[in-house]
C-alpha cells in the first residue's frame, strides 16, 4: 500500500462527520422537496378545477415550502454552519412572502365573492396537503435532530404546521358546502394569519439555535 493511500485509510473517521452530516441533510432536504413538490402539484390541479382561495393560500404555501430545499440544501452541500443559518433565514422569508401572496388573494375574493366548486375534490387536496406535509415534517424534524441543524429542525415544525393549515381547505369545502359561501375567504385569512404566527416562530428557531463553537 502506497504512503498516500495508508494516510488517507487512516484519516477515513476524521474527515467523514462532516460529510456525513452533509449527506443526511441533504437527503431529508430532498425528500420532503420531492414530497412536497407531488403536494404542490396535486393542489394545483385541484385548485384549477375549484377556484378556491382556501386551497390557493396552502397551496402557495407548499409551494414556497418546497423552494426552501434550495437555500437548505447549498448550506449542506457547502458543509458551513453559517451557510446553514443563513439558509434558516431564507425560509423565514419564503414563509412570510407566501403570507403575503395568501393574504391578497383571500382579501380580493372577499371583495369579489365566487365560490368554489367541486368541494369533493376540495376536501381531497385539503388531505392532500396534511399528509404531504405530515410526512415531510417527520424527514425533516428527524434528520435536523439527528444532525443538530436549528433551520432543518425549523423547516420540519413548520412543515408540521402547514399540515394542519391544510386541514382548514377541508374545512372551507365543508362550510361553503352548507351554504356558507364567503367561509372560503374567511378560511384563507385564517390561514394567513397562521402563516404569519408560523413565521415568528421560525424565526426564533433559526435566530436562537445553532452551535456556539
Amino acid at each position: 500500500m502506497s504512503a498516500h493511500a495508508h494516510a488517507a485509510s487512516h484519516s477515513h473517521g476524521l474527515v467523514h462527520e462532516s460529510v456525513k452530516r452533509s449527506r443526511q441533510g441533504l437527503r431529508a432536504v430532498g425528500l420532503a422537496l420531492l414530497i412536497l413538490a407531488l403536494t404542490a402539484a396535486a393542489q394545483a390541479a385541484v385548485f384549477v378545477a375549484t377556484g378556491s382561495v382556501a386551497l390557493l393560500a396552502d397551496l402557495i404555501h407548499n409551494a414556497g415550502d418546497a423552494a426552501t430545499a434550495l437555500p437548505l440544501g447549498a448550506a449542506f452541500l457547502l458543509r458551513s454552519e453559517r451557510a446553514e443559518r443563513w439558509a434558516g433565514f431564507a425560509v423565514v422569508v419564503a414563509i412570510f412572502s407566501s403570507a403575503c401572496v395568501a393574504g391578497y388573494e383571500a382579501v380580493d375574493r372577499l371583495l369579489n365573492p365566487d365560490a368554489p366548486e367541486k368541494l369533493g375534490a376540495l376536501a381531497a387536496a385539503g388531505i392532500v396537503g396534511f399528509v404531504g406535509n405530515w410526512i415531510a415534517a417527520v424527514v425533516r424534524s428527524r434528520a435536523g435532530r439527528r444532525i443538530d441543524s436549528p433551520a432543518l429542525i425549523a423547516d420540519g415544525d413548520h412543515a408540521r404546521a402547514d399540515a394542519l393549515v391544510s386541514l382548514g381547505v377541508v374545512a372551507s369545502a365543508g362550510a361553503v358546502a352548507i351554504g356558507l359561501d364567503l367561509a372560503d375567504p374567511v378560511i384563507a385569512l385564517a390561514i394567513t394569519l397562521l402563516i404569519l404566527r408560523i413565521t415568528w416562530a421560525s424565526f426564533g428557531t433559526v435566530r436562537g439555535g445553532g452551535h456556539t463553537h
